[in-house]
């Protein structure tokens, strides 16, 4: 596979160049613009997912369907694993803006840079799930990091919002420090930065004797905690439920789905495609390693959900457990548990969007956050309560949801390696997380809402917009179809 050149990259780009171009023409128009509360510039931004969604098929239909294309002389990679990734960012991406137009907390006079700045938090997620070269994976991954730290602190007249964002940064520049220096370390060891040589010069090194495995060792390690970091993994979860809580709902919303997808992204590529089948793996137990970190991730997040009140929190503490459940298919880097990874994602993406949907409009009506904000839903607006039943039932793993064919892939994925005791503590997992959403259902049900017992009436676009989340977690396990998709995916990344 030949590297094309910058000049010849420039077309294979386009979807990455229009993201460029419609998040500076948000601001433009804003700046225009005479109704400074005009919900265009949130249009004008959704036209721009549309657009890019669009280039990012016809792109991956014309040019990297068949195999995998270098761009920028071997930075970055377009192939069917990227345009996965890509898809579904642009979802999570206009499900936020769609979540942002319905959200009543967010300030109408600063809309024109929210909305620029979640295409560009966009565009480095998209260099994430396509770099390939260690120095564009640190410069895809700083410039998440950064957009993510401002979104964070967007309600500026919010102390809490403030806290997150500080909290935020603080964790944000260790890790990225942390793993700047893993990086370096890989690459003064093996004198190039590209992941599809680095693998097989390092495993010649430690052949050789040229290097040890220790440092071998510490230098991925580094590595993995700005990885880490971005799928809230333990221990580099603490930022998680703070940030969260303190973020507007519709950036908690984007950052529990979007940032874990692009982690996980840039996760598979670096073990899969730059380790996946050399003597480094041998050369240390990481199985085993990602193992534990994936037990104790699912562990301490389901736990720490329990006592919480604040649905954001509980929530937050809820999406670091689920990134334990997605680093069970990572155990061992098969075809099949990345595969199981992509479709969890997938599926993920659709009830854990849904569920902050929910939690968005209960903000608006009751302008509450907390469980008891939900007392009484069921009554007061049964259809909102029906699907926050839905999304809460298949985040938990009950069949015949989606959310249960999900984990049942994953679960599959690391017994068919002799992981079984991995299994069972995710099983144990998903019982304790019964308990905690268990408690917004008997809230919604079971307990009255005391004064507030007027019903509440949502308009047909929200039933709408929340029937988009509701169906594919229904249907979805059944017709199977991103699942293949997925596979697909995994067969055409590369390993050394």
């Amino acid at each position: 596979m030949q590297p094309l050149s910058n000049i010849d990259s420039l077309l294979h780009f386009s979807p990455e160049i229009l993201l460029v171009i419609f998040a500076a023409a948000v601001i433009i128009l804003d700046l225009v613009v005479k109704n400074r509360e005009s919900i265009a510039v949130a249009h004008l931004a959704l036209v721009g997912c549309l657009c890019t969604l669009a280039a990012v098929l016809f792109i991956h239909f014309t040019f990297g369907k068949e195999e995998p294309v270098s761009l920028f002389l071997g930075m970055i990679q377009l192939d069917v694993f990227s345009t996965f990734f890509k898809v579904l960012l642009l979802l999570a991406t206009a499900a936020t803006i769609l979540f942002s137009l319905r959200s009543e907390e967010l300030d109408a006079k600063l809309k024109g840079e929210y909305y620029a700045l979640l295409l560009a938090i966009t565009f480095g997620m998209f260099l994430m799930a396509s770099s390939t070269n260690l120095l564009m994976i640190f410069i895809a991954l700083e410039t998440v990091s950064l957009t993510s730290y401002i979104l964070a602190g967007f309600l500026t007249h919010s102390p809490r919002s403030s806290e997150a964002a500080f909290k935020y940064i603080t964790y944000g520049a260790v890790a990225s420090g942390t793993m700047l220096f893993g990086l370096s370390l890989l690459f003064g060891m093996a004198g190039t930065g590209d992941l599809t040589q680095i693998g097989g010069r390092i495993t010649e090194l430690l052949a050789s004797g040229e290097v040890s495995s220790l440092t071998v060792l510490i230098a991925i390690t580094f590595v993995l905690a700005g990885v880490g970091y971005k799928i809230a993994s333990v221990p580099f979860h603490m930022w998680s439920p703070d940030v969260y809580e303190g973020a507007p709902i519709p950036i908690t919303a984007f950052l529990s789905v979007a940032s874990k997808s692009a982690g996980f992204a840039l996760f598979i590529r670096f073990f899969y495609t730059g380790f996946g089948s050399t003597g480094l793996m041998q050369s240390v137990d990481w199985p085993f390693m990602l193992a534990i970190v994936s037990a104790l991730t699912m562990t301490v997040g389901n736990f720490a959900a329990l006592p919480q009140q604040n649905v954001k929190r509980l929530l937050a503490y809820s999406s670091i457990a689920h990134g334990g459940y997605l680093l069970m298919g990572g155990v061992l880097l098969t075809s099949e548990g990345v595969g199981a990874i992509l479709f969890y994602l997938v599926v993920y993406l659709f009830m854990n969007l849904g569920a902050f949907y929910v939690v968005v409009l209960v903000a608006n009506e009751m302008g509450s956050e907390t469980i008891d904000g939900y007392r009484g839903l069921g009554s007061r607006a049964p259809l909102v309560a029906i699907a926050m039943v839905v999304f809460l039932a298949s985040l938990t793993g009950l069949p015949p949801l989606a959310g249960f064919f999900g984990k049942w892939l994953l679960f599959t994925a690391v017994l068919e390696q002799g992981y079984y005791w991995l299994a069972l503590v995710g099983l144990l997992n998903s019982v304790v997380s019964l308990y905690y959403y268990a408690r917004i259902f008997r809230a919604m049900y079971f307990e009255d809402a005391g004064e507030e017992t007027d019903s509440v009436s949502f308009s047909t676009s929200t039933f709408a917009l929340l029937s988009v989340f509701v169906i594919p977690t229904i249907f979805i396990g059944f017709l199977n179809i991103f699942y293949t998709f997925s596979n697909i995916s995994v067969s055409v990344i590369p390993m050394q």
